[in-house]
């Protein structure tokens, strides 16, 4: 820039002072600002104490799908039907006391408790009557009376399978299959086929166990 005269010399020398003066305050802001950031950065230090830096990038861990719940209601309420199913297959004969009328005790109940069976000493508290029943209905019907007995705290009912009279060749089809049933449910301690004036032999008295045993 060349100056004409004394005036224009006096206004180059001003605007040389003034960027002089500007780069001097942009240069002390920047260097405020510097020393901010290494309070900053000190304070942190002091704060968190000695840091080692990451040797691995971040990485987020993704969570894989969960596994399905586990029905354990459902594989509990199967291991019972498991427990409670009972067999047409089952060959309880063998385990059957041979006497004029076909009794059953299971193994640690006495004699004398199929003696008062047979008395009576046992009041018959409910009663189920299998007659006119096709065998898978009748064994169903049968299961789910036993259970509901022995939850009920019922000690002694009595199982009506008919004589037979109505069946071809008259033999009491049902019969031979209660007994075998019977056999099979826990919840029976005893069994002996009725007195006269409880069906004779187109009947069965049973003894439960005690409720909780």
């Amino acid at each position: 820039m060349k100056a004409k005269s004394l005036q224009d010399l006096q206004q180059i020398q001003q605007q040389l002072a003034e960027q002089r003066r500007a780069a001097a305050e942009q240069e002390a802001a920047l260097a405020a600002a510097r020393r901010k950031a290494d309070a900053e950065k000190n304070l942190f230090v002091r704060a968190a104490g000695q840091v080692q830096p990451l040797r691995h990038p971040p990485r987020v861990l993704l969570v894989g799908d969960q596994p399905p719940p586990i029905p354990v209601q459902q594989q509990l309420d199967d291991q019972r039907v498991l427990r409670e199913a009972i067999s047409d297959e089952f060959d309880a004969s063998t385990l059957l006391d041979v006497d004029d009328a076909l009794s059953f005790r299971r193994q640690g109940v006495g004699l004398d408790v199929t003696r008062k069976l047979r008395k009576g000493d046992w009041s018959i508290q409910r009663e189920i009557d299998l007659h006119g029943l096709r065998r898978d209905d009748a064994r169903e019907a049968l299961a789910a009376f036993i259970r509901e007995a022995h939850r009920q705290g019922v000690r002694c009912v009595r199982v009506v399978h008919g004589k037979g009279l109505g069946s071809p060749g008259k033999t009491p089809v049902l019969k031979g299959k209660v007994q075998s049933w019977l056999v099979q449910k826990q919840e029976v301690l005893a069994f002996v086929q009725a007195r006269g004036d409880e069906g004779g032999a187109g009947a069965l008295v049973v003894l439960l166990k005690p409720q909780g045993a």
